[in-house]
């Protein structure tokens, strides 16, 4: 099968650049322009038409909304839309309806992975829609990943997914928070990510971010103005407006957009508490 990425953001154009080393990428496109990109098409519509499988990877459900408003007329039997954006149950409810009502097929597949797990196909796929329909796509998927996990339906797979975001969100708060406590104790970064390497509370979260931690390089992995915008899908969903950890994570990182880190990784956070101090 053959893919076409939409979307050339961080993630989606190293995805599709895998994709094209593998002989599979029939198209590509960007909302801005990317002429030079591997099997560049100037519309979403030409790279729908190009593809068997159509994967979309970009930042809201407004944005999937635009694209397949795009590329529905290029829809049909035989096509797949594998919808990898980061969204919320009733967006792909409305998506996956708009698809099927084209004759083509819809799969849920949203992500965890910064950057470096998508460099190495090491991305970790969420997979919600019908069993014939991941089977079909997990051959062309397996290109650049390492785990392609059966949620169920569509919608449980964008709610997992908005599950896993605001766990890390929370982790990357409190972590921030306990790392500032020990420096304004005297404690040194050494000593402290050394007891914690051997707590109970170490993760791959604190792993992945340490570097930057220590460094205050917070160059984007996962930028503030996109788990900003997860937090707040999560805050959406039915039975989750009263979660206090939530609550507050969400208005940190508001802030930490307001202070003009949207576009930076969000560890950033511990800015904030420097600048409180």
């Amino acid at each position: 099968m053959t893919i076409g990425i939409l979307g050339l953001g961080i993630i989606g154009k190293v995805w599709a650049r895998h994709y094209e080393a593998a002989g599979v990428l029939a198209g590509a496109w960007n909302r801005t322009p990317q002429p030079d990109f591997p099997r560049w098409l100037s519309t979403p519509q030409a790279v729908a038409a190009a593809a068997d499988v159509v994967q979309i990877v970009v930042a809201d459900p407004p944005a999937v909304r635009s694209l397949l408003g795009q590329i529905l007329p290029a829809l049909g039997p035989g096509k797949v839309v594998v919808q990898s954006s980061t969204i919320d149950p009733e967006s792909s409810e409305e998506f996956r309806a708009l698809v099927a009502g084209s004759g083509a097929r819809y799969l849920e597949a949203p992500f965890t992975g910064s950057k470096l797990a998508a460099e190495s196909a090491q991305t970790i796929f969420y997979l919600g829609g019908e069993e014939t329909v991941i089977a079909a796509v997990e051959p062309v998927l397996s290109r650049i990943s390492q785990v392609r996990q059966r949620i169920g339906d569509h919608r449980q797979a964008a709610a997992l997914k908005l599950a896993m975001n605001l766990n890390l969100a929370v982790q990357m708060q409190a972590l921030c928070e306990a790392l500032t406590l020990a420096r304004r104790a005297g404690i040194s970064d050494d000593v402290f990510f050394a007891a914690l390497a051997r707590n109970a509370g170490y993760s791959g979260l604190t792993k992945v971010k340490e570097p930057k931690l220590r460094s205050g390089e917070f160059s984007p992995q996962f930028s503030v103005k996109h788990m900003l915008k997860d937090v707040r899908l999560a805050s959406r969903i039915n039975g989750c407006k009263d979660f206090p950890a939530l609550d507050t994570v969400r208005d940190r990182l508001a802030a930490a957009e307001r202070a003009g880190y949207g576009d930076l990784d969000y560890s950033v956070l511990l800015k904030l508490l420097q600048s409180s101090a």
